[in-house]
């Protein structure tokens, strides 16, 4: 049981990314301290959700077909959003 609910969390945890795109049809998503806040939240997601993915496969065992591609793309998630990140705090930071 515990696996099927982690399971569903992980794969839930696949589609959330995507709703940045009807939000960013809206003017006041493009607006400066918005746009960044937005895109740094999701970023900061994309990374949760790639760290409890693995550690739900890894830790609790959870190793079925559909796991196996939720690390996968959640994973890829992770390194986008580390990726975003890094291009917004590293020109701040110079």
């Amino acid at each position: 049981m515990k696996n099927k609910i982690l399971t569903l969390v992980c794969t839930l945890m696949l589609f959330v990314p995507w709703t940045i795109l009807p939000l960013r049809t809206n003017a006041w998503a493009l607006e400066s301290p918005v746009a960044e806040i937005m895109i740094a939240s999701y970023a900061v997601f994309m990374i949760f959700g790639g760290i409890f993915t693995m550690i739900a496969y890894v830790k609790a065992h959870a190793q079925n077909t559909l796991m196996k591609l939720c690390l996968v793309m959640n994973g890829m998630y992770a390194v986008g959003g580390a990726a975003a990140l890094a291009m917004m705090i590293i020109p701040r930071m110079m």
